[in-house]
This record gives C-alpha cells, sequence and structure tokens, in this order.
C-alpha cells in the first residue's frame, strides 16, 4: 500500500464542516462537540488525504447504540483497543479511506492529544513544516500505514508534550493503549 502525503488543500476544512454537518443532522442532539482534526485540519500542512473529526459524547453508548445511523452514512466500527474511544472510518465507492471519526468522552475532551496537536502545529508555523518535511520523507520510503505512524512517533511526542506543557498538563505517552 502507498502512503499518500498530499500538499495542504484548502477543500479539507470544508470538506471537513460538510461530513461535520451531516453527522450533526444525522444523530441531532448525540454529539456536545465535534472538530476538525489532524493534519487536513492544519492550514498549510502537507497530509494524507483522509478527513479526520473528534466528537464528544456523554457517554460511547451514546453513540454505540445508534451505530446503525453511522452505517447509513459509511462509518463502520473498528475496535482498535483504545480506552474510552469509538473509531468510525468511511471509505469511498472505490474503497479508499477518506474520512475517520473519533468519538470520546467529554470527560477527556479538553485533553485530548490530537485537539492539543493541531491547536500547537496552528500555532507553531515552524513545528508544523517540520512535521511536513517528515510526513513527506517517510512516505517516499515507508509503504506499511502502521510502520508509517510508528515513524511518527518521536517528532508528534515531542510535539505533544510542547503542547500539554504550555497548558499546564501532565505529559503522557501519545500511544494509548
Amino acid at each position: 500500500m502507498v502512503i499518500e502525503v498530499r500538499e495542504y488543500d484548502p477543500a479539507w476544512p470544508v470538506l471537513a464542516e460538510a461530513a461535520a454537518r451531516e453527522l450533526r443532522d444525522a444523530l441531532p442532539g448525540v454529539f456536545l462537540e465535534l472538530e476538525h482534526i489532524g493534519s487536513t485540519s492544519v492550514p498549510g500542512l502537507a497530509a494524507k488525504p483522509i478527513i479526520d473529526l473528534m466528537a464528544s459524547v456523554p457517554s460511547l453508548d451514546t453513540v454505540a447504540e445508534r451505530e446503525d445511523v453511522l452505517a447509513r452514512l459509511g462509518y463502520h466500527r473498528v475496535d482498535t483497543g483504545m480506552r474510552e474511544r469509538l473509531f468510525y472510518p468511511r471509505d469511498d465507492d472505490d474503497g479508499r479511506r477518506t474520512h475517520h471519526l473519533h468519538v470520546v468522552t467529554a470527560s477527556s475532551w479538553g485533553t485530548r492529544n490530537e485537539r492539543l496537536l493541531r491547536d500547537h502545529l496552528r500555532a507553531h508555523p515552524e513545528a508544523a513544516g517540520a512535521y511536513g518535511d517528515l510526513k513527506r520523507e517517510l512516505a517516499t520510503r515507508i509503504d506499511d500505514p502502521d510502520e508509517y505512524t510508528r515513524a511518527k512517533t518521536d517528532l508528534v511526542q515531542e510535539l505533544v508534550d510542547a503542547a500539554r506543557a504550555s497548558r499546564g498538563l501532565p505529559l503522557v505517552t501519545v500511544w494509548e493503549e
């Protein structure tokens, strides 16, 4: 499998907002918060062309009980083994991954590393540039998605540590088990 990293596309936030609106309309009142996260949410950052969304809910059961609605929208649940998180990827008609929906508990919303990293990269263009450079370089030599993700770990950990420290939050590993 080829890892595709593209230069930033200004259509990504538009696609994210459309997906978020579709989810809110299909499941009114279910999501407390719903935001665009991941590299496609950072202006100027190279990224895999997959729209990541993160939603908060009072209880994961709130969404687990409505998976039929998510399935009609093309989202299917994948068990990642991560605690306090449900994960729903969405593919297009050709089987290409287009979206990720991460559903987390409201109690953990404010300290989610993905949100903190997004905000840090938006506020620090030099960090975003270094991250984009690493992603482009890795994509030229790695074709396994898990290996690609793990190869980014040291830099992602450094960036998340900086983001958490700037907010007075305790440092945690970026790999949820």
